[in-house]
């Protein structure tokens, strides 16, 4: 929808078919078809094809990976909920919190405690949410492999968006992101 020259008004684009003209603007996410559609998602729950095992043998920047441990690393979500939805994920494949070892847990709480860190200082978030769901049932969308979520949050973040349009509106490019975390990462 083009501005009205001079009105500061939006200008209405007549379009045959649509129905009667509302002076709605439309914000289109195509991109959003893949997790919709589930594109991407193993078809098993083997480590063959799955996506958190496949990115560890990419590079960072094509991977979307901030920072690198022994037994975990942090990652972007590939389809954000907040600027700097970020995800912990154990290199090993396993899908339940109780199967991880004692050093796995700690390091994915040490990743967790860091990324929030990392956050604060790039984005300065008012909150976060953080949480795995277990199994499809509860949500996971790639069940077969753990992976901790951490969404920052911002006052008046939960916007009309995704309450009318089903759609939410992210200010930055998933690279920017993650060269934005990466950076403050390796700052001690």
């Amino acid at each position: 929808m083009a501005a009205a020259v001079g009105s500061g008004e939006p200008e209405l684009v007549a379009q045959n078919g649509v129905g009667v003209p509302d002076a709605l603007q439309r914000l289109w996410t195509p991109h959003r078809m893949a997790y919709i559609r589930g594109e991407n998602k193993p078809e098993h729950d083997e480590e063959d094809g799955c996506p958190f095992c496949g990115l560890v043998d990419l590079d960072d920047a094509d991977a979307l990976i901030i920072a690198r441990g022994e037994l975990v690393y942090a990652v972007l979500n590939l389809y954000p909920y907040n600027p700097g939805h970020l995800m912990v994920v154990p290199y090993r494949h396993v899908a339940d919190y109780t199967e991880l070892t004692a050093p796995e847990t700690v390091e994915l709480g040490e990743f967790t405690q860091r990324a929030m860190r990392v956050a604060r200082r790039v984005a300065a978030p008012h909150g976060f949410n953080i949480g795995m769901n277990q199994g499809v049932v509860a949500g996971a969308g790639i069940a077969a492999h753990l992976h901790q979520h951490l969404v920052p949050r911002w006052g008046g973040d939960a916007n009309f968006m995704p309450v009318v349009g089903h759609t939410k509106v992210l200010p930055q490019l998933l690279g920017e992101t993650r060269a934005l975390l990466a950076a403050a990462w390796a700052q001690p």
